[in-house]
C-alpha cells in the first residue's frame, strides 16, 4: 500500500473554513481538539447513513486531520477516483481477501505521521458485531485507536481519548465500544 498526500496549505485552510462555515449552518459542533499523537488509528462510528462521510470529512476538514481512509473500490469510478484519493481515500476490493492489515501496519511503520481512518461496522447496514481489522492494525502498527464520533441526535461530532491496544481483543473491544453509547446515528 502506497500513500501520498496533496498539501496544499490554500485549499486545505479554505476547507477548513468551508468546513467550520456549513458545519455551523447545519447546526453541527465540533468538540475536542486533533490527537497529540502522530500515528494513530481513527475509528468513526457508528455509520449508518451515506451523510456520515461528508459530514466526517467536514469535520476532520475543521479539526485540520490529515486522514486517509479506506472505501469499497466502487467509490473511486474514473472521473471522481482522483477526488477521492484527494480527500485522503483508498480502494479496498472487498471482494479479494489479502493483506490489507499487513500492508497498513506496514505503512504505518514507513510513516513519520499518518492517520488512518476506519468504520468498525465496515457498512452502514445494521450489524451485530463490529470487524476488527482496526484493533489488529493499531495493535499490529503499535499505534493507538482514537475513537470519532458522529452523534446526529445531539448533532454533536468529535474524538474522545485515545486507547492504547493491549493484545487482549476479548477485554479491549468492549471497552472500545463503550465509548459509543448512548451516541446516535442517522439511522440508529
Amino acid at each position: 500500500m502506497h500513500f501520498t498526500i496533496f498539501d496544499t496549505p490554500i485549499i486545505n485552510t479554505l476547507m477548513h473554513w468551508l468546513s467550520r462555515l456549513v458545519l455551523r449552518l447545519l447546526g453541527w459542533r465540533v468538540e475536542g481538539r486533533a490527537p497529540d499523537a502522530a500515528k494513530y488509528v481513527l475509528i468513526a462510528a457508528p455509520h449508518t447513513s451515506n451523510w456520515d462521510f461528508p459530514v466526517t470529512l467536514m469535520v476532520c476538514f475543521a479539526l485540520r486531520l490529515k486522514v486517509y481512509w479506506m472505501g469499497k473500490s466502487s467509490l473511486f469510478p474514473p472521473l471522481a477516483g482522483g477526488l477521492m484519493r484527494w480527500l485522503g481515500g483508498i480502494p479496498v476490493n472487498r471482494e479479494r481477501s489479502g493483506s490489507l492489515v499487513e500492508g497498513t501496519v506496514e505503512a504505518f511503520r514507513r510513516s513519520q505521521r499518518l492517520t488512518v481512518i476506519i468504520s468498525p461496522e465496515g457498512t452502514r447496514g445494521k450489524v451485530t458485531h463490529w470487524k476488527t481489522g482496526f484493533y489488529h492494525i493499531a495493535h499490529g502498527a503499535g499505534v493507538p485507536i482514537a475513537r470519532g464520533y458522529l452523534d446526529f441526535g445531539k448533532k454533536l461530532a468529535g474524538i474522545g481519548p485515545l486507547f492504547a491496544t493491549t493484545g487482549d481483543i476479548d477485554a479491549d473491544m468492549p471497552l472500545i465500544q463503550a465509548s459509543y453509547v448512548g451516541i446516535a446515528g442517522r439511522k440508529p
